[in-house]
């Protein structure tokens, strides 16, 4: 009864950090914000100041040791000695925006908030049925990210392909990466892809108009 008890316990408090955790990457609704109010080269200079401030309180976290008040229980044990999972998400956003057109790169970024999220928890909280081989993966997890991010798609984006290319290429990178950081490779690998099917659709309606 007690093993019981204290398993339930570590879930929770599992569970608790993920939710804090997840919910610093809430900050990406200021950038898409920023990117419907500011002009896209002011936002990024304002990125790539709180890219620089980031690498500067990280340096102090990693080689000089020291515990940072208020985030030092929201990082993994993973992250004791590498950068933290904030500065790559800032990284790919920054790239996202630099790189694919308005609508995609808003999707990118809200994919790898919102669908991350919702793949951690609902397989924290719902999961069952464990992908072999894959570290904490549950196919429960998996649904609940592509759910989400089809529903993001939908909201900015007007092409079917597009949508599902985006979605399909955020969940399956999101359940399959294992050394390199989702959130870096999330919105830099959806974008990538859906802009190219973006490019091909347009290539596809310009030919048949010729």
């Amino acid at each position: 009864m007690k093993k019981a008890l204290k398993e339930m316990e570590t879930e929770e408090n599992s569970l608790k950090r993920e939710l804090q955790r997840k919910a610093v990457h809430v900050t990406s609704l200021l950038i898409v914000a920023g990117y419907y109010i500011l002009p896209k080269v002011v936002l990024l200079l304002i990125m790539t100041l709180f890219l620089i401030l980031f690498l500067e309180l990280e340096f102090v976290r990693i080689d000089l040791k020291l515990k940072l008040p208020l985030f030092h229980n929201l990082y993994r044990k993973k992250e004791e000695d590498r950068l933290s999972g904030n500065v790559f998400f800032l990284i790919g956003a920054i790239i996202a925006i630099s790189v694919f057109s308005k609508e995609i790169a808003i999707a990118a970024i809200l994919m790898t908030t919102f669908g991350d999220a919702a793949a951690a928890l609902f397989g924290k909280r719902f999961g069952r049925i464990w992908i072999p081989k894959l570290k904490n993966r549950a196919v429960e997890g998996c649904m609940a990210e592509f759910v989400v991010d089809l529903l993001i798609g939908f909201l900015f984006l007007d092409s079917w392909p597009v949508i599902l290319v985006m979605a399909g290429t955020a969940t399956i990178v999101e359940t399959v990466v294992d050394k390199m950081d989702d959130n870096l490779i999330i919105p830099v690998f959806a974008g990538f892809n859906a802009q190219i099917i973006t490019y091909i659709i347009a290539l596809g309606h310009l030919s048949l108009l010729a």
